[in-house]
């Protein structure tokens, strides 16, 4: 008898094992094919949102029209912009400053993508890993055409000394103080920032995401590293970058940010006074 029930609880034993080792190996496989699903859906947004202007109709093209109209208009008043920084260059707290110049580093920005990637894959929530792809995509597709653009335009930064209608444009190899034209920090800062705001609906939550995304690429303007259109350009477009590849993902996976999406229109509008000049973007 204690021999039989000695044997039953071995079987049991045996059987629970083997259930474990099956769900460990179901898991691992689960893990596998995630990631590896995740990662072609980083290389087809990347792909997708390259693609973006060989479909774009009206309404499209006349965003585009407003951005570049901005863009030049503020080439128009960047001398002046960065002497009045002048007044207040020195009063901006370090800490802002430092801030400001790390958090849109490359090895910053893949260490706080990367990171919310792999918490969403290790937690299996898919709105996570949704978020993690969005961002990964988003950085990589906007830092390789910011990192192509500079050594194509070579605009002077404002710390070279030159003016900022000054150019010294096709070059294979970065040329330092001749790389302005766009803000790297400011393109990735803003995609960090518009990608996650996306999670939430308050409107509130996203002003205070857009102002700690935004903080970047105004300390680049203050430390004579931009102007002030290389920034407004980047900001704006990695919106664009943003959007177009969620869209792509929204066909990749059921989580969704925006069900009921609309297209947005941006609008730009320049405000000039006494001591003061101001930018509002509108989506």
């Amino acid at each position: 008898m204690n021999n039989w029930k000695v044997s039953i609880l071995v079987f049991f034993i045996a059987v629970v094992g083997h259930a474990q080792e099956l769900q460990i190996n179901a898991d691992r496989g689960n893990l596998w094919r995630n990631f590896t699903y995740d990662m072609e859906n980083v290389f087809g947004g990347i792909g997708y949102s390259y693609s973006r202007p060989f479909h774009w109709k009206g309404r499209q093209w006349a965003n585009f029209g407003y951005t570049m109209a901005g863009t030049a208009l503020l080439f128009t008043v960047d001398d002046e912009v960065d002497e009045w920084i002048d007044g207040f260059r020195d009063d901006v707290p370090q800490f802002v400053k430092d801030y400001g110049n790390e958090y849109g580093n490359p090895d910053k920005n893949y260490m706080l993508t990367g990171g919310v990637y792999l918490a969403g894959l290790f937690t299996k929530s898919e709105k996570l890993r949704r978020t993690g792809v969005l961002l990964i995509s988003s950085a990589t597709a906007s830092g390789f055409l910011q990192q192509v653009s500079k050594r194509i335009i070579g605009r002077a930064r404002p710390k070279s000394g030159d003016s900022s209608f000054t150019f010294d444009p096709l070059h294979l190899d970065r040329v330092f103080n001749y790389d302005s034209f766009p803000s790297g920090h400011a393109m990735l800062a803003f995609t960090n920032a518009y990608a996650i705001a996306k999670q939430f609906k308050s409107p509130w939550i996203k002003a205070g995401l857009y102002t700690i995304g935004s903080i970047p690429g105004l300390v680049r303007v203050v430390d004579s590293f931009h102007w002030i259109s290389d920034v407004a350009f980047s900001t704006v477009f990695s919106i664009f970058v943003v959007e177009s590849i969620d869209r792509y993902l929204d066909r990749k996976y059921t989580e969704k940010y925006n069900p009921e999406r609309k297209e947005s229109t941006i609008s730009w509008n320049l405000t000039f006074g006494a001591n003061r000049m101001g930018l509002v973007v509108q989506f």
